[in-house]
């Protein structure tokens, strides 16, 4: 019996998912450097149908289908709830700026590692409405927190700080920004960035293929520390706990949206440059199909169940935000435009649409500028 002839690369990866000439059948086809899809993607994207979504789901009772849905996030992060383990902060390195306190705090948001977060309080009495605060990915990971609030505590990350706030906010720190509005803001660092990096680039694809070895998951653990901070902050004396909200620009939207459906310790939720559907943003020439930064946002398995707006729905009705770049290259106008319908009718469903802020800047790209933010300030001004 003849041997098996070896199977090449581009008899199953494809970029564009081109067809075969006829008459072609048993021909290998090369692969294209957009992107290592498999050449049966258009297949497995067809067979994505989001069955627990609001709406698909045979379950009627949005209580019940909020519970079973969370549930469904949770099992699919592979990392457990922390709620026994103690915060047990530790406050140093206090400034007084421009209308506000800076402090820096150390705490466990799991049982495996104390983080430093940066901890901004304005002056005067409380208690304040607050912000959780969540920074982007950028591939730029010697900065975590002091991409959104000026490092007082360390001179030699500002001119690194100060240029990314020139990049993607307009020379403004968002959280100092809020501080001075009267906002309790709080911000960490993500696993690989700032004081818990720095991370390379190339490295992600390895530190997320050891979490899942070590049957945890990195975006498993940013999901549950996200939701965490927002528990240590409504624990604090100093802030109003009905009144805070996550506030996040690009993966830090992702982390805000997601951290409103795992907790309801979040009131409302601004999510900037950072919403699509699954199916219209897996395409050759995405970012996504790079893998690397897509391991901080990949929960296995959870794509069988719901699509990223029906994630972010489990927190309806409480008041949402979403802006988009209508020049952004990372989300395709389709996929937004998907995931915004999506959103607008679980709202309306809940007869909460006026609770749902949904806008793309056509002019502007993958950015969180002063014009943007000064709409979510004052939008925050009004939901909280």
């Amino acid at each position: 019996m003849r041997g098996r002839e070896p199977v090449g690369r581009g008899a199953f990866v494809a970029g564009t998912g081109a067809a075969l000439p006829a008459g072609q059948a048993g021909v290998a086809r090369a692969a294209v450097a957009d992107g290592p899809l498999p050449d049966f993607h258009p297949a497995l994207k067809d067979a994505l149908t989001f069955p627990l979504a609001w709406g698909n789901s045979p379950i009627r009772d949005f209580c019940a289908w909020r519970r079973a849905a969370r549930a469904k996030v949770e099992e699919t992060l592979l990392v457990d709830r922390e709620d026994g383990t103690p915060y047990a902060p530790e406050f140093r390195q206090r400034t007084e700026q421009d209308g506000f306190t800076g402090e820096l705090v150390t705490l466990s948001l799991t049982r495996h590692e104390r983080v430093r977060a940066a901890l901004l309080t304005p002056h005067g009495p409380g208690p304040f409405p607050a912000v959780l605060l969540l920074h982007d990915h950028g591939a730029k990971f010697d900065i975590g927190k002091e991409k959104l609030v000026r490092p007082w505590y360390d001179g030699t990350r500002l001119a690194s700080a100060q240029a990314w706030t020139e990049k993607c906010f307009g020379g403004r720190f968002v959280g100092d920004e809020l501080a001075r509005r009267r906002y309790v803001v709080l911000v960490t660092d993500a696993l690989g960035w700032g004081d818990r990096g720095p991370l390379a680039y190339d490295q992600q694809q390895a530190l997320a293929s050891n979490f899942y070895h070590l049957g945890s998951s990195l975006a498993g653990l940013m999901a549950r520390e996200d939701a965490r901070a927002a528990g240590f902050l409504a624990r604090l004396e100093r802030v109003d706990r009905r009144r805070i909200a996550a506030v996040g620009f690009s993966m830090g939207a992702f982390r805000a949206w997601q951290a409103a459906a795992l907790t309801d310790e979040i009131a409302a939720t601004a999510a900037v440059c950072w919403m699509t559907g699954l199916r219209e943003m897996m395409v050759p020439g995405n970012n996504t199909l790079r893998g690397q930064s897509s391991y901080c946002m990949l929960h296995p398995g959870l794509s069988r169940h719901l699509d990223f707006p029906d994630v972010a729905s489990i927190a309806a009705p409480r008041p949402m935000l979403f802006f988009d770049g209508g020049l952004d290259p990372l989300f395709p106008a389709d996929g937004v435009r998907s995931a915004h319908e999506k959103l607008r009718a679980v709202w309306r469903s809940r007869h909460a649409e006026e609770r749902l802020h949904l806008r793309t800047w056509p002019d502007l790209g993958h950015v969180f500028t002063a014009r943007m933010q000064d709409e979510v300030f004052t939008w925050l001004d009004r939901v909280l």
